[in-house]
């Protein structure tokens, strides 16, 4: 079962939503609902211009209230538990010419 289904539609939401100081990987999730540090959850993404739905199994370890300072918005940092490398592989080549921008993301 999964808990909570990402479609990133562009690969800006995908770089705000990178967490590459997460190791072996994590993803931000915008969300409202109520989670708590280690808390296990299931996470469907969906990379931009794919129509492949990717899931993993990971744990809360970021979260981001509602009013967060710096704008960002509510949601959670999930650390990417099963087939970790498989899935910052993907991220990773598409994200290959911004992971060096000092544009702001969804968690710092």
């Amino acid at each position: 079962m999964v808990d909570l289904v990402i479609n990133f539609d562009t690969l800006h939401q995908l770089y705000r939503a990178y967490m590459p100081f997460i190791q072996p990987a994590g993803l931000f999730v915008a969300t409202t609902e109520s989670h708590y540090l280690g808390q296990e959850i299931s996470i469907a993404y969906q990379l931009p211009g794919s129509t492949v739905r990717h899931e993993f199994q990971g744990v809360v370890v970021w979260i981001n209230p509602l009013g967060a300072s710096g704008g960002r918005p509510a949601g959670i940092g999930v650390k990417i538990i099963t087939d970790a490398p498989t899935h910052k592989h993907h991220i990773e080549n598409l994200l290959s010419r911004e992971l060096s921008s000092s544009d702001l993301t969804c968690t710092m």
